[in-house]
């Protein structure tokens, strides 16, 4: 499966990035936000399982005006204690990371997809895990003629605003990992998703902690991961058809 380091030419500056996709052809393109601690080898196997499935699947570090990924001092594993600290030295970026920079950077991101030979015309996918979910919504919502599908794992989606999420054209899924949110803020947010006719699944994934998809990680869990690929994959193969009212991948 190829793969490649690369920068993104930006407003502000070059992005540092990883991609992989499949050897031959032209394929549909996803845009994928890590999470927080940012790229690092537990991502890029989880870039080329998602290549893996014929998707060109980049994965940009969205802190790279703060300088290239890794930004921090991750260990092999994250336990607890390490993770605590690296939120306290992460969370200076996360503040700094305005909507305005990530709408534009957004732009910067889909353009460079819209120039590679090896994805093919039409919209695109967005998927995020924990802060990078929210950041998918927010690419979703900002440029519905270029996102066909968008997913967020364990992450804070509904920051966003229930009126904001209830505009969403692409097709949604949201796993909320059952530490992040409550069944009643589930309900609410789900509520507003019908209301509005989004085509959409949202729910807590059973017995799960933030952090749930990361295999480096002690929220780790192999049955949430699996249902993770599970509710993620049919969401971008069936974005691919056409949908009445929605945009699809061609």
């Amino acid at each position: 499966m190829p793969s490649t380091t690369l920068r993104i030419p930006t407003a502000d500056g070059q992005a540092d990035a990883f991609a992989a996709y499949p050897d031959q052809g032209e394929h549909p393109a996803v845009l994928m936000y890590g999470d927080a601690f940012g790229i690092r080898p537990v991502l890029r196997d989880m870039a080329l399982e998602l290549a893996g499935h014929g998707y060109y699947v980049l994965v940009p570090n969205f802190f790279y005006r703060h300088g290239p990924a890794p930004l921090l001092d991750i260990p092999e594993h994250i336990d607890d204690e390490a993770r605590d600290a690296l939120v306290a030295q992460v969370m200076p970026l996360i503040h700094a990371h305005t909507t305005d920079r990530v709408l534009s950077d957004a732009d910067a991101y889909l353009d460079f997809l819209a120039t590679q030979p090896q994805v093919g015309d039409g919209p695109v996918a967005v998927t995020g895990y924990c802060i990078g979910g929210l950041l998918a919504v927010r690419t979703a919502l900002a440029r519905p003629d270029r996102v066909a599908a968008v997913a967020g794992f364990h992450s804070p989606v509904g920051a966003v605003g229930l009126d904001a999420l209830a505009t969403l054209t692409a097709r949604a899924h949201f796993g909320h990992a059952a530490t992040d949110i409550t069944p009643e803020a589930l309900a609410e947010l789900n509520q507003a998703l019908d209301t509005a006719g989004v085509d959409y699944t949202s729910e807590i994934y059973p017995d799960t902690v933030h952090g749930f998809t990361m295999a480096d990680t002690s929220a780790f869990s192999p049955t949430a991961a699996r249902h993770h690929w599970d509710r993620l994959l049919p969401l971008l193969d069936r974005s691919q058809g056409q949908s009445e009212g929605r945009l699809s991948f061609p």
